[in-house]
């Protein structure tokens, strides 16, 4: 007869005999099997990995837990919901927590976008964001709207329509051909003239219409959307010169075409307010998020859609589908428990209000690495930084991964190392001594890195 299974607790806090099955994500599979990073409890501002050692959080799990780990009422609520209803269809039936987390959320967007269609991730979050606005345009007659902008080192999550408006060469290379019609603007990172820019820098907001010449090349009546992220976080924190949203919006405006802002990192404080859009003053038709809205305890996604474009789509029958479109988990009662006392949380700590109240101070003790060796920028905003580093000759990405790994096994600290550039977003509950931490030791590790 088979062993008995050892118990939960015992399987999630000690290494397992093989690493094999597990099939890793974003990952070097081999490189990670041969010296593994293994978390095994969280609580607050820490997580604690196999060997029993308290690792600092930079990176807010993975942009996600922005409420820091183990918060009581995100998993009292979870265990709730999870005895009193586990699972309920959203294919023409409901329960109740979807309805109250939609209304929830809208209040909390930019006016007029009063509508939410849930997902379980930023993909899923993207794909939907894409076909609304083709439904969209089709249902107002013009249907040849079906080319969408996105913009180099932009990430879009990992579906087919978020790979082919990103710009992230590595997310496409193994895949053959992408899906056609989609065009790119210039990215806003420009070293030579923002590098070590405190907050926004001064340069790009030009950048912006670079728009209007995809619209001449392509006819402003051929292009369904334009994606953007407000700040491009994957790619390593890239930042928008004052400006260069407000023209986007602008120049869409002008054209009629629909302007989307990517929030799936930005969302939830991570800058200061609920969403980037209100911080920078800009207001877009669609906003997708994810990862903050239920502090990553459940996955959760989900398009925030104005008015204007949710009743394009709701002049058919009564008895017709409105967006033949949806996911099993869409609204999942869990999910929507854990983002409801994720969103309770937030305001009961001002946890939004963190970002802007620690920015200074964060833009400090971020800055006081400029001069270390093979730094050539920094770049912050709200409770959201990087520091970039000059690639190796011949092996770009190595400096970065060695500053990562030696922070985590000799500095006790969790960053985010996307090639070269270590990318920084600790949770809002983040204090001032964490922060000195931060910067502390990812200077040290920095110095050891040669």
């Amino acid at each position: 007869m088979p062993s008995p299974t050892p118990p939960l607790n015992v399987l999630a806090t000690t290494q397992p005999d093989t690493l094999d099955a597990f099939w890793m994500p974003f990952t070097a599979n081999a490189q990670f099997k041969g010296a593994p990073r293994l978390l095994v409890r969280a609580q607050g501002m820490y997580y604690e990995d196999v060997e029993g050692r308290q690792i600092l959080d930079g990176t807010a799990g993975l942009w996600c837990c922005n409420a820091g780990h183990g918060r009581k009422k995100i998993v009292q609520a979870i265990a709730e919901q999870a005895g009193t209803l586990d699972f309920a269809p959203t294919f023409q039936m409901g329960s109740p927590l979807p309805f109250v987390l939609a209304q929830r959320l809208a209040a909390l967007a930019p006016a007029g976008l009063n509508h939410v269609f849930f997902t379980n991730s930023g993909s899923e979050a993207v794909d939907t964001a894409m076909k609304v606005v083709l439904a969209h345009h089709r249902a107002r007659g013009e249907g040849q709207r079906t080319r969408f902008i996105g913009r180099e080192k932009a990430y879009h999550g990992v579906g087919f329509g978020g790979m082919a408006i990103g710009g992230l060469p590595n997310n496409r290379r193994q895949f053959g051909l992408q899906l056609g019609g989609s065009a790119h603007l210039p990215h806003t990172l420009d070293l030579q003239r923002n590098a070590f820019s405190q907050g926004l820098p001064r340069h790009g907001a030009e950048l912006a219409d670079a728009l209007e010449r995809l619209i001449a090349l392509h006819d402003a009546s051929t292009i369904a959307a334009v994606f953007v992220e407000p700040i491009a976080g994957s790619a390593g924190v890239i930042l928008p010169a004052p400006g260069y949203l407000q023209r986007l919006r602008e120049i869409c405006d002008h054209h009629g075409i629909v302007l989307v802002f990517d929030e799936v990192i930005t969302g939830f404080g991570r800058v200061g307010m609920p969403f980037a859009a209100q911080r920078f003053g800009v207001t877009p038709d669609l906003i997708t998020f994810a990862k903050g809205a239920s502090n990553g305890a459940v996955p959760l996604g989900g398009v925030l859609v104005s008015d204007a474009i949710h009743s394009s789509l709701q002049q058919g029958p009564a008895q017709a589908i409105d967006l033949f479109h949806g996911y099993t988990y869409s609204g999942h009662p869990l999910a929507c428990a854990a983002a409801l006392a994720t969103l309770d949380v937030y305001a009961e700590e001002r946890l939004f209000e963190r970002a802007i109240e620690l920015g200074e101070y964060w833009q400090r003790a971020l800055h006081s690495l400029q001069g270390l060796p093979n730094v050539v920028d920094i770049r912050n905003f709200g409770l959201v930084g990087a520091v970039e580093l000059a690639p190796r000759r011949d092996a770009p990405g190595s400096r970065g991964y060695e500053v990562f790994r030696r922070c985590f096994h000799d500095g006790n600290l969790l960053v985010r190392q996307t090639g070269d550039t270590i990318a920084l977003s600790p949770p809002l509950i983040v204090e001032p001594a964490q922060i000195d931490q931060i910067a502390d030791v990812l200077g040290a590790m920095i110095r050891a890195t040669a």
